[in-house]
Order: structure tokens, then sequence, then C-alpha cells
């Protein structure tokens, strides 16, 4: 991992098409301005991990209920 100082109003800039901005500090938060192609999705890390396990849940619920209308089709017959 590299690790960085920045001070408000400078940036990084990532693979020469991704610029990170330091806008703000406040306090134990810092804002950050990122400018990126539209082509590079950009995500705050936490919402992606929800993203990621409510599709895990809701692919898990989906199996159970394919085996379920399976096994209740098979027990019409």
């Amino acid at each position: 991992m590299l690790v960085l100082a920045r001070k408000v109003g400078q940036s990084i800039v990532i693979n020469d098409n991704v610029e990170v901005l330091v806008i703000e500090v406040r306090g134990d938060q810092v804002r950050l301005g990122i400018e990126a192609p539209r082509s590079i999705p950009v995500h705050r890390k936490e919402l992606l991990e929800q993203i990621r396990a409510e599709n895990v849940q809701a692919a898990t619920t989906a199996d159970v209920n394919v085996v379920a209308r399976a096994l209740s089709d098979t027990l019409k017959d």
C-alpha cells in the first residue's frame, strides 16, 4: 500500500486518467473529489460490500426457492 500525505487543494493522479483531490479536512473526516472517465466505476467501499452481500443472499434464497419448487413438482407427480 502506498501512503501519501496531501494538503487541501493537493491531489494524486492514478494511471494518468484518475485524479483524487483533497477538498477539505474537518476533524477526522476528509472530503475527496474524484475525477475519472465515466467508464471507470467509483464506489464507496462499504456500499460495494453491502451490495455484494445482498447479491449473495439473494442468490442463496433463489437457489432454495428453485429446489423447493423442484421438490414440490416431484411430489405432485
